[in-house]
């Protein structure tokens, strides 16, 4: 027994499939460990669009949300303009205060609600937490802001209330001001929230195992085929494989009641794109360092799923992962599988992302294939000997 095991670690193959093993729990340990670490802390990276049409008792609340707010605040001046930041994703929630804000405050019987807008087409974290701001808002509203400022600001909007009647009007405000929350680009249910990050999950590893096959088969044809025949087959093979793989993907989600709010179109087109821009990536680490490129695409893996955005909003991530972000294919998937899936602006700027990553990679694929020396085939090394 103990000479089968050795003859059975010895060829490299299986080392590597050990080392692989070994890598990929200290890679994802490593990277997922330090990658969401203070991500509760950074709730200060969120933004919230105020628009507020109420300058008197609207001003008061504004002033007072924007110094104790532990979020970043911007005044937009009108609710058009802060739905186009929401749908951008530039602010994770817009508050609006309405004209007639005070007035409702003053009449006996009638509510004053604050309305909040909240995109679901985010990651499921963004809506939770946002949801629990804006109950917070009207608390501090109703309890703190309200009860500071509201006997001046009534005395603003109407000279004539006498200032003991104003104060008893302020101590009965508690409560009157309500949360109006609503949602743009709903999503259904959680599977259909859960897709972007199934399907760049997939998609990565998917890839990646492919790219590991077609370099064993570069591998066994040797010289048998030159290696820009090797190279131009790999490629267009790779094209076809992303183009199909993306109609199978995109038609799975389609028969399984997926919410594809731009249709089954833009999603086998999209899909085939990042595909294509993750098989190309891989191949790119494979024919740089071998199979020692698959520790290269492991750790890519933890790292585009960790920054990505599909789990965890990259606002709350820190400064490190939120940067090196921009410059993995798995952010611009993600952001357009949102878009395209439930809602959004155009994908335009995701797909010449990608377009970019994908070119980039295919040509030092290609720079590295034409200075590399092509292996001699075993048949031939017999024939010489």
């Amino acid at each position: 027994m103990k000479q089968v095991l050795a003859t059975f670690l010895k060829p490299a193959s299986t080392k590597v499939g050990i080392i692989t093993a070994i890598m990929f729990q200290l890679l994802f340990s490593l990277i997922w460990m330090t990658g969401y670490r203070g991500v509760s802390d950074n709730t200060s990276h969120l933004k919230i669009a105020i628009v507020n049409e109420d300058q008197a008792m609207g001003s008061t609340i504004v002033n007072n949300l924007q110094s104790n707010l532990p979020f970043q605040t911007e005044l937009v001046a009108t609710d058009a303009e802060a739905q186009s930041k929401l749908n951008n994703r530039d602010v994770q929630m817009v508050m609006h205060i309405a004209p007639d804000f005070s007035k409702q405050l003053q009449t006996a019987g009638q509510t004053a609600p604050i309305t909040y807008t909240i995109n679901e087409s985010n990651p499921s974290m963004t809506k939770s937490i946002m949801q629990a701001v804006a109950g917070n808002i009207t608390a501090t509203v109703n309890k703190e802001a309200v009860a500071a400022g509201a006997s001046a600001a009534l005395k603003q909007v109407n000279p004539n209330l006498p200032a003991e009647q104003a104060t008893q009007i302020a101590q009965g405000l508690s409560g009157k001001v309500t949360s109006d929350i609503q949602s743009t680009n709903k999503v259904k249910d959680m599977p259909n929230q859960m897709l972007p990050m199934m399907l760049v999950l997939a998609s990565i590893v998917g890839t990646m195992i492919m790219g590991m096959n077609f370099s064993v088969s570069s591998n066994m044809l040797g010289s048998a085929l030159s290696k820009g025949g090797k190279l131009g087959a790999r490629v267009m093979v790779t094209i076809a494989a992303a183009v199909v793989v993306g109609l199978i993907s995109a038609s799975m989600v389609v028969a399984l009641g997926g919410h594809v709010e731009k249709g089954f179109m833009a999603l086998w087109g999209f899909e085939s794109l990042f595909l294509l821009t993750f098989a190309w990536v891989a191949q790119m680490f494979l024919t740089l360092f071998g199979n020692a490129g698959m520790l290269f695409n492991i750790a890519m893996l933890s790292l585009q799923l960790v920054s990505s955005g599909a789990i965890v909003p990259r606002e709350l991530l820190s400064d490190f992962y939120h940067n090196v972000s921009d410059y993995f294919p798995a952010t611009y998937a993600v952001n357009g599988l949102m878009n395209i899936l439930f809602g959004g602006p155009d994908v335009g700027r995701e797909a010449g992302a990608l377009i970019l990553i994908a070119v980039i990679a295919l040509a030092i694929d290609v720079l590295i294939v034409s200075v590399k020396k092509v292996k001699t085939a075993p048949a031939h090394k017999t024939q010489s000997a």
